[in-house]
Formats: C-alpha cells, structure tokens, sequence
C-alpha cells in the first residue's frame, strides 16, 4: 500500500508544485500560452491557486515522509479533488472541451486520498 501511494503521490505532488510555482511567480501573458483560463480569473486569485497547489504538494508528501500528522496528506490529496472539480467546471463553463488532464489528475488525487487512509 506504501508503495502505491508514492507511486501516485510523488508524481502528483511535483506537477502540482511545478504548476503552483508557475501560477505563482509568471505573469498572466506568459501564462496564456498553456492556461487559455487566465484571463477569467483576477491575479490575487491566480497567485492564490498557486500557492495552495504548491501546499497540497507539500501535504502530499511531507506527512507522511516525516511521520507527523499524516492525516494531512489525505486532506491533501482530497483537496486536490476539489480543485480539479473546480478546474473542469471552469474549462466547461469557458467554452474549453480540453478536460482530459483534468479528468486524470482528479482520478489520481482520489486514488491517492483513498491510499492515504491507509499510511
């Protein structure tokens, strides 16, 4: 079970902290290129998504690596399915059919809460 979580975890966790860095730290126009949804959403909430992403990175993984509160990488990961929920509702409701990274990173974060319960 050990194994399977980091399987999923470790990967989850560094796309989402590539991710929230970048949403983070670059500007909207550089964004654009690979997110068409930035322009919907205001800067402070942009920068907000980041750094929540990349603190869900880090409650992925440091839980359970340190042996302190790993029920926070549940919380985590369940976060994270939320998120994408959120994601996938505002690609739709924007017009973008492009949902399919959506659809597995919020199967992987599912998969990766329900092995969590189990650290």
């Amino acid at each position: 079970m050990t194994t399977a979580y980091w399987v999923l975890a470790g990967p989850l966790a560094l796309f989402y902290l590539y991710a929230g860095a970048l949403k983070g730290t670059r500007s909207p126009d550089r964004l654009r290129p690979m997110m068409a949804w930035v322009d919907r959403v205001p800067l402070p909430a942009l920068r907000a998504l980041g750094t929540v992403e990349v603190l869900a990175a880090a409650g992925l993984v440091l839980p359970p690596l340190t042996g302190v509160a790993p029920p926070l990488a549940v919380a985590a990961a369940a976060g994270l399915v939320l998120l994408q929920a959120g994601a996938i509702a505002v690609h739709l409701t924007g017009g973008d059919r492009r949902i399919a990274l959506n659809l597995v990173l919020v199967t992987t974060a599912a998969v990766t809460a329900g092995l969590a319960t189990g650290l």
